[in-house]
């Protein structure tokens, strides 16, 4: 191994030994005395737990810049320059890039002012920047937070490259976006942050799976990939993913590179064979296809039309490569359902998807993926949606299950104003308002979230609730800190997570560590629901890789 492998890797396990020694007050980490209490206090005073899903930012992006958290302070001197602790970025063949890439299409999303081209962005130094400030000499443009940059790669195998050796170093050379996904924002006025440092925020949160927000979203309820039967001899098959191969041909979490593909990242972004929706059978160990990557519903309303013949207009198009079959594993929600808890999905502009996801196929959506200009309203994400990817939510056999658990926006707040809010409650911004780089501002965002949080806050179901803000995944978006080692799905890069409750600790800063699926846990541990296999899964990998088990967010709560 070179000294500079050798260093990056150092560096990388002093990080990950810096995660292990976090306190936590996960249940099989307490004395068991200690922990039943909690458990008692959780169960006796928490009656509603709300959980507020935003988009594609990791920690550093955000809050890299928060007081006293893990931020880029940890890898930046004062004056801004890389300290001993900063991991470089490598280029794809394993030497330190001399300057970071330029952000290849640039760096404003198309049709979004003011303008920052691919050659304004070029010449940044290799380390973390401002992207307020970072284009300014070269653009004569301030950016802020209100202004939509492009989007990112942010999906399955990309993460684990881009993770590298554990040191985080191959973000630029494996982004679509080049140098972009070394910045970060200030965020010292923001609403989000101001909430944050009212109550605990988490600083020590990843990603449950690797890649992006559909399989993240799937992780959410489930904590498992979806499973694609048969994709080698179906519509799908295009979309079975290669991969590099051992000398046993076994595949690793590598993508075949594109003969095309540039050799250095300084000179484009790369290219690979087919980097799509489906993991190689042999990839899980099982034989069997999983969804890895953006794969829509089975049910409207869902990115794939309904099929000319269906006469209802409520399915996609089953023969469609792009239509996911629908579901059968076992979910959060059948858990609370089979235990008669009341929950919901609300989701923004639901309502009205429902209605364009009706609409004849070939017909112009109004609301599904549209309009296609930076912030536009409402632009609706199918494959944000993840129990209608299930056949208890089929349109004819699971009907009165889709009106009773999936919900619009407006029953949210008329919810939460009746205080009639269910037990558990998840809740998903239309695409204008969830901070996803492309489509979304993180301004128009951050005033939807903490405008919601004051209508939570002004119900008479406040003073037993608890709410999470967190974010399905990192967006491409670098962060200094590595995930631990846990099992084939994740957990992949570090997101924010904030904890709001009469119940929170004030002005804390939690660092147990956590997943998507802590989420998960809290539900579990103050409901009394079993433990989801995945959930189980997670934990026996990292305990066999040296690491602490996930935490169930109650490091955040104090009774």
């Amino acid at each position: 191994m070179s000294p500079m492998r050798l260093a990056q890797r150092s560096a990388a396990a002093a990080l990950l030994l810096a995660l292990g020694g976090c306190v936590s007050r996960d249940l099989r980490i307490l004395p068991p005395d200690a922990a039943a209490q909690i458990t008692r206090e959780l169960r006796a005073k928490v009656d509603t737990i709300v959980v507020i899903y935003a988009e594609n930012r990791s920690f550093d992006n955000l809050f890299g810049r928060f007081p006293g958290a893990r931020g880029v302070g940890e890898v930046l001197k004062p004056d801004g320059t890389p300290g001993a602790a900063y991991v470089a970025q490598l280029d794809r063949d394993g030497s330190v890039l001399p300057e970071l890439p330029q952000t290849w299409g640039g760096v404003t999303a198309h049709g979004a002012s003011p303008v920052v081209s691919e050659m304004q962005s070029a010449g940044l130094p290799n380390a973390p920047f401002p992207i307020e400030t970072a284009f300014t000499p070269r653009s004569n443009v301030r950016l802020d937070v209100s202004v939509v940059t492009r989007d990112l790669y942010h999906r399955f195998f990309e993460n684990q490259m881009q993770i590298g050796q554990g040191g985080n170093e191959g973000f630029a050379a494996w982004s679509d976006a080049g140098g972009l996904t070394m910045g970060h924002y200030d965020g010292g006025h923001s609403a989000l942050m101001d909430l944050a440092k009212r109550y605990s925020v988490a600083d020590n949160f990843f990603q449950g799976a690797f890649g992006g927000s559909f399989l993240n979203h799937q992780y959410l309820i489930c904590a498992c990939a979806p499973e694609y039967p048969h994709a080698d001899t179906s519509p799908a098959k295009p979309r079975i993913t290669e991969l590099e191969r051992d000398a046993g041909g076994r595949p690793l979490p590598r993508l075949a590179l594109d003969p095309a593909s540039p050799a250095s990242a300084l000179t484009g972004p790369p290219k690979f064979t087919i980097s799509s929706s489906v993991a190689p059978a042999d990839y899980f160990g099982d034989g069997r296809f999983y969804a890895i990557n953006t794969l829509q519903p089975p049910y409207q309303p869902s990115g794939s039309p309904p099929a000319a013949d269906d006469a209802t207009r409520t399915y996609a198009d089953p023969v469609l490569p792009t239509t996911l079959p629908p579901q059968t594993g076992t979910t959060i929600g059948e858990l609370m359902s089979a235990k008669g808890l009341q929950w919901r999905w609300y989701a923004g502009a639901w309502n009205a998807a429902l209605a364009d996801g009706m609409r004849a196929p070939g017909d112009t959506r109004k609301v599904i993926y549209a309009p296609d200009t930076p912030a536009g309203a409402p632009d609706f994400q199918p494959h944000h949606q993840p129990f209608n990817y299930y056949t208890g939510f089929d349109p004819a056999t699971g009907a009165a299950a889709r009106a009773e658990h999936l919900k619009d926006y407006g029953d949210l707040l008329a919810d939460a104003a009746a205080g009639r809010l269910p037990p558990v409650v998840f809740y998903k911004p239309q695409g204008n308002l969830n901070q996803h780089p492309g489509y979304a501002s993180i301004a128009d965002g951050d005033a939807h979230l903490a405008s919601l949080v004051r209508k939570l806050k002004a119900s008479k179901q406040w003073a037993h609730m608890v709410i999470v803000i967190t974010y399905d995944e990192y967006g491409g978006f670098w962060d200094h800190v590595p995930p631990p080692r846990g099992d084939l799905l994740g957990p992949g890069t570090r997101i924010p997570a904030l904890i709001i409750s009469p119940f929170a600790r004030r002005g804390f800063i939690d660092h147990t560590p956590y997943d998507t699926g802590s989420v998960l846990r809290l539900i579990t541990r103050r409901f009394e629901l079993p433990l989801l296999p995945g959930l189980a899964a997670r934990d026996a990998a990292l305990s066999a890789h040296g690491a602490s088990p996930m935490g169930d967010l109650t490091g955040s709560l104090q009774f």
